[in-house]
């Protein structure tokens, strides 16, 4: 960005900061303000090393746009559900916050915008505020340890706030993303030393502390919790309910497969669209910031356990018979398997560990969601459940290649 009086203000400024300046101790928030607005000019020109495109900042960007897609999908969905079911039983304005702002445009029109308004109204403050307290406990533990303020918080509080339900408290939003930061990162080192996701930590500690507000028949619809209102029609909070309660006979009556694909069904706000996740998967393959290994382990393991269990059968247990198919387009799985199992820091390092890393997360998921009636989902605890054992299976990968290259030099 070229703003020369910007810049120059900066210039003089920055003595302040750095080197002994009265201000040095806040350089952390200096330095993220400056980054903001500005690009290094400084770049590697000798050639002993080794360039890149590719830097931590530009990654995050790139993962951080890459959800954008499923983002504004999922505003519009909110909106759709949320205001086509309310203008069905006959609301009218409760004086609750959100619909004070939603009636600015009405609550009879059904037009896209104001369908987009009404998601916006529900999604944005959530991911204002998870965006806020993240960057307080970022700049926090920065000037503390005297570094910089890493970008990886642009990516954690937008995967975060995309994992929620549209109805979530914002208090309970700021309680997460405080988890997910401080005990899921911050606590190990910060950036590029946890060895969990921390937006998936966040969110696995508001489901079990807040179950109530997480899941059940009427979070996933906005504005139905606000006024206590249980929806008609609907046996559960989403399509996993149905599979859970009726198998895919329940799934197929309620959504056609290229719905769900599509994401024409309630659900947080960015994972219910299958079709605009997998594009953000290619992208993120393409520019290499997503390993395709961790991908393909996890679709082949979740449709080698599901053919299984497929073939295993059980009278009790109807999700049994759930085909892989729909496994993939209901629920988290494929956002979570696009934009959390992937994450460098947390998954495994090598490209066999990779392979295995993502047959773990394909086949546990499975095993959660059909085997533990009573949690349907899975994705959240297969992934945290594999980021534990990604350091085990490195090792493991890194002894076997000694091994083997030993034995290969005893040969010669």
């Amino acid at each position: 960005m070229r703003l020369p009086f910007l810049r120059n203000y900066f210039n003089s400024v920055k003595p302040n900061f750095v080197g002994g300046g009265k201000y040095e101790r806040w350089f952390p928030l200096f330095d993220a303000i400056e980054n903001f607005i500005f690009s290094t000019s400084t770049k590697t020109v000798n050639p002993i090393h080794v360039r890149d495109s590719l830097d931590i900042q530009r990654v995050m960007v790139i993962v951080w746009l890459s959800a954008f897609p499923a983002l504004f999908f999922g505003i519009y969905n909110i909106g759709d559900y949320g205001l086509n079911y309310l203008n069905t039983i006959g609301v009218e304005d409760t004086g609750d916050w959100h619909h004070s702002l939603i009636s600015l445009l009405g609550y009879d029109n059904n037009s896209f915008l104001n369908k987009f308004w009404f998601g916006a109204v529900y999604f944005i403050p959530i991911y204002f505020v998870a965006f806020a307290v993240g960057i307080f406990w970022e700049a926090v533990f920065a000037i503390i340890r005297k570094h910089e303020i890493n970008e990886g918080l642009f990516v954690s509080s937008i995967l975060f706030a995309l994992t929620c339900p549209p109805d979530l408290p914002l208090w309970q939003a700021a309680l997460g993303m405080t988890f997910g930061i401080v005990i899921g990162k911050e606590v190990f080192g910060g950036t590029g030393k946890n060895f969990l996701n921390p937006a998936l930590t966040g969110r696995a500690f508001l489901y079990f502390a807040y179950p109530s507000d997480i899941s059940g028949d009427k979070v996933w619809i906005a504005g139905l919790n606000d006024m206590n209102v249980i929806p008609e029609g609907y046996s559960g909070a989403t399509a996993l309910s149905y599979a859970a309660q009726s198998g895919v006979d329940g799934l197929q009556e309620n959504f056609s497969w290229t719905n769900a694909f599509f994401g024409f069904m309630p659900g947080s706000v960015g994972e219910t669209s299958t079709f605009l996740i997998l594009i953000a998967g290619l992208i993120l393959v393409f520019t290499r910031v997503a390993s395709y290994r961790i991908i393909l382990g996890t679709i082949i393991g979740m449709i080698v356990m599901t053919s299984i269990l497929n073939l295993v059968g059980s009278e009790t247990n109807i999700m049994f018979n759930v085909p892989w198919y729909w496994h993939l387009v209901i629920g988290s799985f494929a956002f979570g398997l696009v934009f959390m199992a992937t994450e460098p820091v947390s998954g495994s390092g090598t490209n066999i560990g990779r392979w295995i890393y993502g047959g773990v997360i394909g086949v546990t998921v499975i095993l959660i969601r059909v085997v533990n009636p009573a949690f349907p989902e899975g994705m959240m605890l297969a992934i945290l459940f594999a980021n534990l054992l990604a350091p085990v299976i490195d090792q493991f990968v890194i002894n076997a290649n000694i091994a083997k290259r030993n034995r290969a030099l005893s040969y010669e």
